[in-house]
């Protein structure tokens, strides 16, 4: 005998397709979040490596189309928040941080804000971490040639990143996991410290040498 269809089955069936057609678009949205999240990453990453040859046009075109894909990503996940605060849609901000901060402290520009490029706090910080491990190389590039202020500089800037992350003393679910890249920060830091020093003093006695060598010759 076949069963009466009641009011109450109609609710849930149209309680059910809606929910359907919410996980079909919210699933369109993510889909589409990942492969526009992968294509920031890989312009953060152009950027990056073109400011390390001191590229400063086409690092600035490179940023310039991550800020654009960065803008798509926001509008595709913006009706669903969850996709929005999501590991891959962060990560990718984080990484639109890391390039915008290097590029800026490479080309002795102030520190840009995250309003100014619209990204999440713990998202900045943690660019800001990543930062300065681009920083570390570029410091050393600078060192190869013999100890130089720009080094010094540098390393100046990186001291300004720990000291601002060694005080968001925050739970790891607040900061996106920002104690443990504090803490590479501050290994990185020491490490440059150190490289520099040594840099420095051997620059000290290279001059003594040559200042012996001009009394000599006199």
């Amino acid at each position: 005998m076949e069963r009466m269809t009641t009011q109450d089955d109609l609710t849930l069936t149209a309680i059910s397709e809606h929910i359907r057609t919410n996980f079909v678009a919210k699933t369109a949205a993510r889909d589409a979040a990942v492969t526009i999240s992968r294509e920031l990453i890989r312009y953060c990453s152009m950027a990056i490596r073109a400011s390390h040859r001191d590229e400063w046009a086409e690092a600035e075109r490179l940023v310039g189309e991550a800020v654009r894909v960065a803008g798509e990503l926001a509008t595709q996940v913006k009706p669903y928040p969850e996709l929005y605060f999501t590991g891959y849609t962060q990560d990718a901000m984080k990484e639109l941080a890391e390039a915008k901060i290097t590029l800026a402290i490479a080309q002795g520009k102030p520190f840009p804000a995250p309003e100014e490029m619209g990204v999440e706090y713990a998202a900045y910080l943690n660019g800001l971490a990543e930062a300065a491990g681009e920083l570390r190389r570029r410091a050393l590039d600078k060192i190869r040639g013999g100890h130089n202020q720009e080094s010094e500089r540098l390393l100046v800037a990186m001291d300004d990143i720990y000291d601002v992350l060694v005080t968001m003393d925050f739970p790891d679910a607040i900061t996106g996991g920002l104690r443990r890249n504090t803490d590479m920060v501050r290994g990185v830091l020491e490490r440059t410290r150190g490289d520099i020093t040594v840099s420095y003093r051997e620059a000290e006695l290279k001059a003594a040498m040559n200042e012996l060598r001009e009394q000599l010759k006199g």
